[in-house]
């Protein structure tokens, strides 16, 4: 089991969630989060006056899946996140060494 953690932008999310949930993904988990890469953030004018933007606002996607579902995931998470443009994010996966459904006491692929 792989646990992978997708950093996206904001805008992009309902497409990244239809491309997951149209391969049969059945559940992820999503945070608001602010960060930055290689962007460094940005300056922005507000009644005048300049400011610095140093964090930005991206979504943090989790998705716990099989390990042959890897590779299809994060296709279709690049696929849909992608825009070309610098700050379009980050996927990173790890491994998952348990995972238990609280309610039914499943564990592993079949708590997924």
């Amino acid at each position: 089991m792989k646990l992978i953690i997708a950093i996206i932008k904001p805008f992009k999310l309902d497409e990244v969630r239809d491309a997951l949930t149209g391969m049969g993904v059945h559940g992820m988990t999503i945070a608001e989060v602010k960060g930055y890469g290689r962007q460094k953030g940005h300056t922005e004018i507000y009644r005048g006056a300049e400011y610095a933007v140093n964090f930005l606002p991206k979504m943090r996607m989790e998705i716990a899946v099989t390990d042959d579902q890897v590779d299809r995931v994060i296709d279709a998470i690049t696929a849909a996140a992608k825009t070309g443009q610098i700050g379009d994010g980050k996927i990173f996966v790890t491994d998952i060494s348990r995972a238990v459904r609280i309610r039914t006491g499943e564990t592993n692929n079949d708590a997924l």
